[in-house]
Formats: structure tokens, C-alpha cells, sequence
């Protein structure tokens, strides 16, 4: 990355970290995938419980995979041999002591927005785990709700659709067409103003471009 990216990344990682501490969230700055994965795992207590979402930001720093593999607690829905079992370990991520997610986009000023299909990422976020940690590429900054929205539904929910066997407009055109299919993916949207519990929204944002 050229050292003109890099220092914009750091500036604006800066604002954007100054607005979330003013909503009640914690915020980090890392310049690398290599150093998120530090950050993250320093602020992960060893022993303590963990879950996920069905985030590509945390798979692409190795998250996943050094929390499987070390000290904790993991309820790894992905390993689910069943959709019930899938289910239970869904369920006991809301008394988790780790939700480890990603961010569909944040504003400058620290305003988080996701969407979800399934709603249990978007829930998770809201209430239940004690602690929610997000790994976010700085190419998920937006200037405002409404880029950050757009966002959301035009780049992360239509690349998302090209992950699974569905049917939706938008896995067809590469545009969102607001759409009401039995497929959406678009169907709880979940904007992050405000963290009534201190620090417990923490939020690690890499100085490269991570998930969608």
C-alpha cells in the first residue's frame, strides 16, 4: 500500500475512532491484518467464551481459527453438524463473554449500520454477548447514515448474495433491487447510534481492505 493511503488510513481512523469513544464504544487502529489479530487477541481474555457471526473480515485476520485453537471457550456454529445444533450454538452466543463480527459500514463520526438476513448478527450486536469485538477494513468508512446505508445494501448485500446457493435480483444484476424475495438477505437493519453499556461495542479498524 503506498504510504499516501497509509497515512490517510491513520487520520481517519483517528476521527472516526474519536466518534465512536463519544458513543459509549471503544476504538482501535490497526495498520495490518497481522496486527489486528494481536490487537484482538490482547483484548480477548484467555478462558473466555466466544462466538461469531458469519464474518469475512474476522476469518481474513486468522481470528477465527487462533480462538479455536487457543485458550477459550468457542461456540463454533460452523462446525455445526446439524441446523439444530447450528441453532443451540447461535443461541448460546447471547451469553458469550466474545461476539466477534464485522461492520457492514461505519461513518466517520462512529455510527455502526449492518444488515442481516438470518438476524442473528444484528441481534448479537444489539443485546446478549457481554463483549462485542469488530474487525473492520477502513474500505467500510462512509461519511454519513445515508452513504453508510447505501453501502450496506449496495456493495456488502450484493456481494454477500454471491456467497450462497439463493436467489435474489441482486445476485443476478450486481444491484440491489429492494427487494421482497423469499432469498433476501436484507432483512433487519440495525443502526448503532450509542452504546448504553460502556466499552462493550469494541471496534478494531485495519488499515486494509477486509470482507465486503
Amino acid at each position: 500500500m503506498d504510504a499516501n493511503r497509509v497515512k490517510r488510513n491513520e487520520l481517519l481512523a483517528a476521527t472516526v475512532i474519536k466518534g465512536l469513544e463519544s458513543r459509549n464504544m471503544e476504538g482501535y487502529y490497526a495498520a495490518t491484518k497481522e496486527e489486528a489479530l494481536q490487537k484482538a487477541l490482547e483484548l480477548i481474555p484467555e478462558g473466555s467464551s466466544i462466538s461469531w457471526g458469519g464474518s469475512l473480515s474476522v476469518q481474513e485476520i486468522g481470528l477465527n481459527q487462533a480462538v479455536i485453537e487457543g485458550n477459550y471457550r468457542v461456540y463454533n456454529r460452523d462446525a455445526a453438524a446439524t441446523a439444530e445444533e447450528k441453532r443451540k450454538m447461535e443461541l448460546a452466543a447471547y451469553d458469550a463473554d466474545y461476539f466477534l463480527t464485522s461492520s457492514n459500514a461505519v461513518t466517520e463520526d462512529g455510527i455502526l449500520v449492518n444488515i442481516d438476513g438470518n438476524s442473528n448478527r444484528v441481534s448479537a450486536i444489539a443485546y446478549g454477548p457481554k463483549h462485542v469485538l469488530m474487525i473492520v477494513g477502513m474500505n467500510k468508512i462512509c461519511k454519513d447514515t445515508d452513504a453508510a446505508v447505501y453501502r450496506a445494501r449496495n456493495i456488502a448485500a450484493t456481494c454477500n448474495t454471491q456467497r450462497f446457493p439463493i436467489k435474489t435480483p441482486c445476485k443476478v444484476t450486481g444491484a440491489c433491487a429492494d427487494c421482497k424475495s423469499p432469498d433476501t438477505i436484507c432483512c433487519q437493519f440495525l443502526t448503532t447510534r450509542f452504546s448504553r453499556h460502556k466499552g462493550r461495542i469494541q471496534v478494531i479498524l485495519v488499515g486494509e481492505d477486509l470482507g465486503f
